[in-house]
């Protein structure tokens, strides 16, 4: 269920935050299901004396938020007090333990929210797969008996969703960590404009690109957590009216090698659009194909994880899954010049890319070029994994370098191979992309 949905199933008394919670665990607890691999750590106990006390409150008429007596999952980045702080890895097992709650974590519980477990990740957030070797790959739901990609790095995050193990799942978004999951498991996505929501108390990839957000069933479950964690009241904005709404369609760069299915569903909900009365613009957008260029002696990501893991990775790095710290690496061959050089480059590219998106309400494009790869080949194949994880991270880190934020609601058919439409503004126009999602979503739902 969506959180609206749930929120009036509990004021309603038709259920309870304690059977809301039982009914994620079941899941989580299932055999054949993926909970065994979205989860790290399950709060079974915590869980069940948080659920009753908010149901004790709740029969007193204390209700702090449409979020109170929900399930909701946290990402294996976010310190919990008095627990060390993995972030998808083994080798931080011997760190100290968390002295106080993250930022969000106390946000999530001052707002009533059930806070089920920990979920599953790529290791220190660095792959846009999904892969884990230490904790296990949960599946994406779609194609599930062949066993594909949730994407990453807040695969967990996704699957415990999709699989009804939480209403929730809260993620962290670096190059596209919480769109990327959300599109390969059929949900939504929101990447808020870096700095809207603390980073306090999450484990760090990139100071300069890392955001908070949510992955859900629908976009005003999104809007009301991103209120909720931004301190803001906890509302969901209202709609923009959809007749007029004026997009600007991006054709070059962001449509290049497209999966069939990707480009047909996204043809598809494009046109929906059109005739629901969206006005679509074609815009070339040119500042997205100078990006590969300015990143071509590393990324920002790539400077700031190696100065943060530089010390680890020396001792103990044969710990780290190899392909993680492969990447790592990458960093160690950067100068401190071409680090500030890109900085600046990005800086005026910032402002280019403002003027360009000025006239919209938002830009649109794939969120993911690909629908999602099998997890098994990528697991025997290296070269297979970096080519398929470059591919994958594309459309969705082009917003992280731009500074802007962006939005992802799926738009393929039923039974079809999940995709996401991007939704995508520049810096600190959150709340009216929300908005915008509220109006496109029942048009692109199928």
């Amino acid at each position: 269920m969506t959180l609206s949905e749930t929120a009036r199933a509990l004021a309603e008394g038709r259920t309870s935050s304690r059977k809301l919670l039982e009914q994620a665990l079941a899941r989580i607890d299932e055999a054949s299901g993926e909970g065994a691999r979205a989860f790290i750590h399950v709060y079974r106990d915590s869980a069940r004396v948080a659920a009753d006390a908010g149901d004790r409150l709740r029969a007193r008429g204390i209700v702090p938020s449409p979020l109170a007596g929900v399930p909701v999952s946290i990402k294996d980045l976010f310190d919990v007090a008095g627990e060390v702080t993995l972030a998808g890895s083994r080798v931080r097992a011997d760190a100290s333990p968390a002295g106080e709650d993250a930022v969000v974590v106390r946000r999530l519980r001052a707002a009533g929210a059930i806070v089920v477990g920990r979920t599953n990740m790529s290791e220190f957030a660095f792959s846009g797969l999904g892969i884990n070797p230490h904790y296990g790959t949960p599946r994406s739901p779609w194609d599930r008996r062949t066993g594909r990609v949730p994407g990453g790095s807040s695969s967990g995050a996704a699957v415990s969703v999709s699989d009804g193990m939480c209403v929730i799942g809260l993620g962290s978004d670096t190059g596209g960590s919480v769109r990327i999951p959300a599109a390969f498991c059929g949900l939504v996505g929101f990447k808020p404009t870096v700095g809207r929501i603390p980073t306090d108390g999450a484990f760090p990839l990139s100071t300069t690109l890392d955001s908070i957000g949510p992955i859900a069933g629908s976009v005003a479950c999104c809007a009301l957590l991103d209120a909720i964690l931004a301190g803001e009241p906890p509302q969901v904005p209202k709609a923009l009216p959809l007749p007029g709404l004026r997009l600007g369609i991006v054709r070059k760069f962001v449509l290049d090698r497209l999966d069939a299915q990707v480009s047909r569903s996204y043809a598809s909900a494009l046109s929906r659009l059109s005739a629901a009365g969206a006005r679509l613009v074609d815009i070339p957008f040119s500042e997205l194909g100078e990006i590969p260029e300015i990143n071509a002696r590393g990324t920002i990501s790539h400077a700031e994880v190696y100065a943060l893991h530089r010390e680890l990775i020396s001792r103990r790095g044969g710990e780290y899954d190899p392909r993680i710290s492969r990447r790592i690496l990458e960093g160690a061959n950067m100068l401190a010049s071409d680090y500030v050089e890109i900085l600046w480059r990005r800086s005026g590219l910032i402002e280019r890319a403002r003027v360009t998106m000025e006239p919209f309400d938002a830009l649109v494009w794939p969120t993911v070029a690909v629908e999602p790869p099998k997890i098994a080949p990528l697991e025997d194949d290296e070269e297979d994994y970096v080519r398929t994880n470059s591919a994958v991270l594309r459309n969705a880190s082009l917003v992280n370098f731009l500074g802007g934020c962006a939005l992802s609601v799926p738009c393929h058919a039923p039974g079809e191979a999940p995709v996401g439409l991007m939704l995508v503004g520049s810096t600190g126009a959150d709340r009216h992309i929300l908005q915008a999602g509220l109006a496109l979503e029942p048009v692109l739902r199928i």
